[in-house]
């Protein structure tokens, strides 16, 4: 009987050393849990301040200098950060097995409301520098948009007598360009190119409208009462200008070097070549008491290329801006029809 009870002490004696080990175990897995989610959470928010900086330098708000002292000063808090939480988290764990009490590393996670960036930086024995920015930047970019109203200049036809009317017709022009300073030293001169997307609409008056007949396209009259006849051009093309002006050049302590032109007075000139879609025409009348809105699409003979002048003057992103088709409207015919346009363009940086 007693070997019996000293058998059964010592597997209760064995158990209870494994249930301790397995314990101390599960302890150092969750230790290590605690210790990979702490140093992702501030890795995390780490970025968030490098992207801060960062922008504040690319804004040109502090200098180069200034902004690695202040990466440095947030990889050494975030550091710390990671050393006093995991005394703290371990301190807890402690805690909670001594009371038998399960420590979910889930609830323990900080919610991160900020925008984390893409920087890979270390958080322990840290490195945040980054490429410093470009000493000068010579290209930069800029949105197009412009509209106003468009006509055409027709042969042996003046301007006031054109079959088009002046309020209905009219243009605009959407695109992506860029700018470049074509001296190293000077941004008196720029040169700008791109691609933009321009419509064309006539406003047709007097009753008339565009017909097709084989290789011509003629304005004749509408059998019936026509409401409206619209006839509108769609280009993709590649705007090239030279742009002339003064400029606001600043230097900074750590040697870069900008170049503006906000609000100052400019002037460009150039052209643009491109492709035409098909065109589109559209009728508006009654038949039968009957309101009959009519779209029809094709080539109404438009030429499949066009090619022409333009110029703007203005200050900082607006300008006053003209622009006229040298490839007529329609090829082959017996009258050339140019499309002119006159209107207000903006370049937003």
């Amino acid at each position: 009987m007693n070997t019996i009870t000293k058998h059964l002490v010592y597997m209760l004696l064995a158990l209870t050393a494994y249930q301790v080990s397995a314990q101390d175990q599960d302890s150092v897995t969750k230790l290590e849990e605690i210790k990979a989610t702490i140093k992702a959470q501030e890795k995390e928010a780490l970025k968030v301040e490098v992207d801060q900086i960062n922008d504040q330098l690319e804004a040109d708000e502090i200098s180069f200098d200034e902004a690695e002292v202040l990466k440095r000063l947030a990889a050494e808090k975030r550091a710390s950060n990671i050393e006093n939480r995991i005394i703290i988290a371990q301190n807890r764990l402690d805690y909670l097995k001594r009371n038998d009490k399960e420590f979910d590393v889930n609830t323990r996670k900080t919610v991160l409301s900020l925008k984390i960036g893409d920087d890979d930086n270390e958080i322990l024995g840290i490195h945040t520098a980054v490429t410093p920015p470009k000493k000068d930047i010579r290209t930069s970019n800029q949105l197009l948009f412009a509209m106003g109203f468009n006509n055409a200049i027709i042969d042996g036809v003046n301007l006031d007598d054109s079959p088009y009317k002046l309020g209905g017709s009219g243009f605009v022009e959407l695109g992506w360009v860029w700018k470049t300073r074509v001296f190293k030293q000077s941004n008196f001169l720029r040169f700008k190119y791109g691609f933009s997307v321009q419509w064309n609409k006539l406003d047709i008056k007097d009753n008339l409208y565009f017909v097709q007949e084989g290789d011509q396209t003629t304005l004749q009259e509408f059998d019936g009462d026509l409401k409206q006849a619209k006839f509108r051009t769609t280009s993709l093309v590649l705007p090239l200008h030279f742009e002339f002006g003064p400029w606001s050049k600043k230097e900074y302590d750590d040697g870069r070097i900008r170049y503006n032109t906000y609000d100052k007075f400019k002037i460009g000139i150039g052209g643009y070549v491109g492709v035409n879609g098909k065109a589109v025409q559209k009728l508006t009348y009654k038949e039968n008491g009957d309101r009959v809105n009519d779209k029809v699409k094709k080539s109404f003979n438009t030429n499949t290329f066009t090619y022409g002048l333009s110029a703007y003057v203005g200050v900082g992103d607006v300008s006053l801006y003209a622009k006229y088709d040298l490839a007529p409207i329609f090829k082959n015919q017996t009258i050339d029809q140019n499309n002119i346009s006159l209107g207000v363009r903006v370049d937003l940086d």
